[in-house]
This record gives structure tokens, C-alpha cells and sequence, in this order.
């Protein structure tokens, strides 16, 4: 099962490949960044921890694009903007 470090270091790394890319935006959704880790689809997912963490990097400029109405799920989407601003 992942846990929150799982999901802060893919995030990071997804972060710096699209920094090497030079690109100014990435649209991210929780379901594809918990499959990535792992555990989902699944019955012990961590859907909610995902969010969580995608939450935690927003920055100013980044856009909450979809809110699932419970706030968590994989259909939570934000539009990160690059370069990353403190």
C-alpha cells in the first residue's frame, strides 16, 4: 500500500521531467498519479492521501480544476503551472 512519501516523490518526479521538458502547465488527476504508485483501482486504496499530497503542492498560479463533490477521488484534477513558485 503507498503512502504519502510514495506520492510526494512520484509528484516530484513528474514535476521535474515536465520542468526538463520545459513545459509551462501538466493537468494532473488523482486516479492517474495513484496509479502510478500503485494500489488502484483497488479496495485498500489511498485515494484520499493522493489528493492530499496533490493539494499540498499547489502553489500560487496552479488551478483546482475539478473538485469530486467529497472533496477526494480519483477525478480530482489541478493544472500545475511551471517553473514551480515558492
Amino acid at each position: 500500500m503507498p503512502h504519502a512519501t510514495d506520492f510526494h516523490q512520484e509528484l516530484a518526479s513528474i514535476f521535474r521531467l515536465a520542468q526538463d521538458k520545459r513545459l509551462t502547465a501538466i493537468i494532473l488527476k488523482a486516479g492517474d498519479l495513484h496509479r502510478l504508485v500503485g494500489g488502484y483501482p483497488g479496495a485498500d486504496n489511498r485515494m484520499p492521501i493522493c489528493c492530499n499530497v496533490m493539494r499540498q503542492h499547489m502553489r500560487h498560479g496552479d488551478e483546482l480544476v475539478y473538485e469530486p463533490p467529497k472533496g477526494a477521488g480519483a477525478n480530482l484534477t489541478i493544472k500545475y503551472q511551471f517553473p514551480r513558485k515558492a
